[in-house]
């Protein structure tokens, strides 16, 4: 594993880029600040230009969020709350009354706009975490998810508290000691 790569300079919004545990509470993401985490979403590349995602996105304290909340396990529960939003991430997996795939990319579209949405956070000063911790199948049932669609993980966004925020370093390589798999470890050579 390797600390920080050598070579060619990632641009600060990657390098920067790390997923907390912990969110500043007092913290509320504008209606605005959303609508420009959704659209970087919605620009994404997608296989067809299908865009095979949808969002169920909670403001802390709106009901969408209490609803949300209800399915987290404990593990997210203990970290999650204190984040300005809570996205659902949804992927639209089958052509509806049949088995047929209606992308077989659809994952990773969704992938692409997740990423997406996480870099413009970064440009706004926010942090996202994803996370997996949580009941798939009762979060939609109780937002009524056709079974076309997949929910898949989910997302939490929030400012750092500003005591943690003011102990960081602004230098992207400094953050943190963060571990990565070498570049040859990641690059599949022909058999």
């Amino acid at each position: 594993m390797n600390d920080q790569p050598e070579g060619p300079v990632l641009h600060p919004l990657l390098a920067g880029r790390w997923s907390p545990t912990t969110f500043d509470p007092a913290y509320e993401a504008s209606p605005a600040e959303v609508e420009v985490l959704l659209e970087a979403a919605r620009w994404a590349p997608s296989a067809g230009n299908s865009q095979p995602w949808a969002f169920i996105v909670g403001r802390r304290g709106d009901r969408t969020h209490r609803r949300l909340v209800r399915h987290l396990a404990g593990s997210s529960a203990a970290w999650a709350l204190t984040a300005s939003l809570l996205i659902a991430n949804l992927a639209h997996r089958f052509v509806e009354g049949t088995d047929w795939e209606f992308s077989e990319f659809a994952v990773y579209d969704l992938g692409q706009a997740v990423a997406h949405l996480t870099v413009q956070a970064q440009a706004l000063g926010l942090h996202v975490r994803q996370f997996r911790a949580f009941d798939r199948a009762d979060l939609a049932a109780e937002f009524a998810v056709p079974s076309h669609w997949e929910v898949t993980t989910m997302a939490a966004v929030g400012r750092l508290p500003p005591a943690l925020a003011a102990s960081i370093d602004p230098e992207p390589a400094e953050l943190l000691t963060r571990s990565r798999r070498a570049l040859d470890d990641i690059v599949w050579t022909a058999g």
